[in-house]
């Protein structure tokens, strides 16, 4: 039995998909009955919170690995560490962390809260493996589609940084397959994508897909935080997304070194693929209406 957590976020819900198409007997875990409705006819669901450690041994009932995701907040740590410390006692034998690119390096932001729970997880009574991937492509959609848009335009204050993005779902293909153990068990994946691009470079092929003119513009950082203050975001979030900011910066995210590929058995899906098939996502407020 596989325990899928974060089966309503982004990445779990991914996974999910990926272990039901495997065949693998499964379990999804939501916080809620309203995201457990939400879940695939026939699909076994659990509802249990992190934050509710009296929840969690039911969920883990009978099952074998886990797959521990969770929402970059300042409470990760402790949150994960609760799943961890019920994994142990319910005997569950192996874990897939989700993790984050820089978590081996860098001691701030979200990388260093994962980097806790890694520590934590390595010293439990089970065996591991660590998934730390690079930025998804379906960032591209989340966090710049609205302002190209309304605008043609995205900002940011990455300068000529490169990043080499990988999709969502080849991750959930990885984190599929080392459910399993085996020879992946003790392993920490540095997941990052086919190719390392500049968001100059990402502009471009936003504009050749969407068939109209996408411009980078690039912002001071001061600039950048102002305006993420005034969305509304929390100013922690906003102090770890720029020190996250920073490390792209300074040269670590623009690496490709073919691991994605070897673990997949197939090329990865690129960032023009993405973007092709997500081409409405930028042609106007009105092909969204």
């Amino acid at each position: 039995m596989i325990l899928v957590t974060g089966a309503s976020g982004n990445v779990g819900k991914t996974v999910l998909q990926e272990v039901a198409k495997s065949g693998a007997k499964h379990r999804a875990m939501y916080r809620s009955a309203a995201e457990a409705a939400k879940a695939p006819a026939g699909m076994e669901t659990v509802i249990a919170d992190f934050a509710k450690p009296e929840t969690l041994s039911a969920a883990l009932k009978g099952v074998a690995s886990v797959y521990l995701v969770c929402s970059p907040i300042p409470e990760l740590v402790q949150l994960e560490s609760n799943m961890i410390d019920a994994c142990v006692t319910a005997g569950v034998r192996h874990v897939v962390q989700n993790s984050a690119m820089g978590a081996g390096d860098y001691d701030k932001s979200f990388p260093s809260w994962h980097r806790k729970v890694e520590e934590k997880l390595k010293g439990a009574r089970m065996t591991c493996t660590i998934l730390r991937p690079n930025s998804f492509h379906q960032n591209a959609v989340a966090f710049f589609a609205p302002t190209i848009r309304s605008q043609g335009v995205f900002y940011s204050s990455m300068r000529d940084a490169k990043n080499s993005f990988l999709d969502v779902r080849d991750i959930a293909v990885v984190a599929m397959k080392a459910l399993a153990g085996g020879e992946h068990a003790g392993k920490t994946y540095e997941l990052n994508g086919p190719e390392a691009i500049d968001y100059t470079e990402l502009a471009r092929k936003i504009s050749r897909v969407s068939g109209r003119e996408v411009k980078y513009v690039d912002i001071p950082m001061d600039a950048q935080k102002k305006a993420m203050l005034e969305q509304g975001m929390p100013e922690w979030q906003v102090t770890a997304l720029l020190d996250l900011q920073r490390y792209y910066l300074n040269g670590k995210g623009g690496e490709t070194d073919g691991l994605l590929q070897k673990l997949l058995g197939r090329a990865p899906i690129t960032m023009e693929e993405f973007l092709t098939e997500n081409a409405n996502e930028f042609r106007g407020q009105a092909a969204n209406a």
